[in-house]
């Protein structure tokens, strides 16, 4: 009774069109549903993704969810997620793109998901990391281990989207530290980010990932 009054003077809206959602609909409408750039075939995202790092680092499996379309559906759904603060949409990717890992064979071997981390300084501004909600929810669905503590961040670095591709290649591997070896050794890591522009962040952190010895690193992005 009192969650229908509420929802009444408070109406949950649709993360990507910002409509009131109805009863039976959670974060983004049906409509949007159908209308954001869904990659169905996760083999296409795979084979991008690996083009994309090939001689760059090694990655056993890979996949995304979505395409990313400037001023399109896709875009205001990650800048509501990180410049608005609409926690929601994280876990909400993370369970859409888990609908489709569950079809693969790999993902039933992953043993630890791990974010891509932010440095304390700015996880303290927005109040939350964007990608611990996505990969939480990939965690659960694959029954296995999240781990948002053993890769830290530990250079405060100027936000990456709106350097050059140049500068965004710049970033290096001592950005970021691998404090806890044991947590990942002779495992297969499954790192998790927004998204891929150059990828010079995927990178670093499995570059300092491949320092604790895993199996294997799989990547998936939202």
């Amino acid at each position: 009774m009192l969650a229908s009054i509420f929802n009444t003077f408070f109406p949950e809206i649709c993360a990507a069109c910002e409509q009131v959602l109805l009863q039976n609909e959670q974060v983004v409408c049906t409509h949007c549903m159908h209308k954001l750039p869904v990659i169905a075939n996760q083999e296409i995202a795979e084979e991008y993704i690996r083009d994309h790092f090939y001689g760059r680092i090694e990655i056993a499996h890979a996949g995304s969810l979505l395409y990313y379309q400037k001023k399109g559906l896709s875009q205001h759904l990650i800048h509501r997620l990180k410049y608005f603060g609409d926690e929601r949409i994280s876990a909400f990717l993370g369970n859409w793109l888990a609908q489709y890992l569950l079809e693969t064979d790999w993902a039933k071997t992953v043993d630890v998901v791990i974010p891509v981390p932010l440095h304390k300084n700015r996880k303290r501004k927005r109040g939350f990391n964007q990608v611990s909600g996505f990969g939480q929810a990939l965690a659960a669905n694959l029954n296995c281990a999240y781990d948002e503590e053993s890769l830290i961040k530990i250079v405060d670095s100027r936000t990456q989207v709106f350097k050059n591709r140049f500068a965004r290649a710049e970033i290096k591997d001592a950005y970021f530290f691998l404090k806890d070896k044991d947590k990942i050794k002779g495992k297969h890591v499954l790192l998790v980010d927004d998204i891929i522009t150059t990828g010079a962040t995927l990178e670093s952190c499995a570059e300092n990932l491949l320092k604790g010895d895993p199996s294997k690193i799989s990547l998936l992005t939202m």
